[in-house]
């Protein structure tokens, strides 16, 4: 097996545990929200409000970084997503196969380049297609059944 295809699987393994550890303190962030909350129902006079909107945010923060995650294990796989339908696409696909919708020019990174911690500050489902790409001027063909006319003539 190359070396390449091992270092892939590496990255791919590491994302994924990544992920598990987010989604672990995701379920923390959970129960922590329960506690304040029913701490709250016990005795009215304490506002947790604030504690339980920050562990809310966190909590959303975590759950862009996972996406972001997702998208260098599509990379690595040599795949990218459709912000339309979200059906995986290969990397060199100019548009999507399913949905037709264009992919923005950056979309065209090798499947051996990550991007950095960050680097897309809008989560995919807020990402809006481009306009399509301007038509191109069609060049008048001839029917195939009128072709073996005129030649006759």
């Amino acid at each position: 097996m190359p070396i390449f295809q091992d270092q892939k699987g590496k990255n791919i393994a590491n994302f994924q545990k990544m992920i598990d550890e987010k989604k672990h303190t995701i379920c923390k962030y959970y129960d922590e929200i329960g506690h304040l909350y029913y701490g709250q129902y016990k005795d009215m006079n304490i506002d947790v409000t604030k504690d339980i909107n920050a562990r809310c945010e966190s909590i959303s923060n975590i759950y862009n970084e996972i996406e972001e995650l997702n998208i260098k294990i599509l990379r690595e796989k040599g795949l990218k997503k459709c912000a339309i339908c979200s059906t995986e696409n290969q990397l060199a696909n100019a548009f999507c196969f399913k949905c037709g919708a264009r992919f923005a020019d950056d979309d065209a990174i090798p499947a051996d380049v990550i991007a950095p911690p960050n680097a897309c500050a809008t989560p995919p489902s807020e990402m809006k297609a481009e306009a399509p790409a301007p038509a191109v001027e069609a060049v008048e063909a001839v029917p195939a059944a009128a072709a073996p006319e005129e030649a006759g003539e």
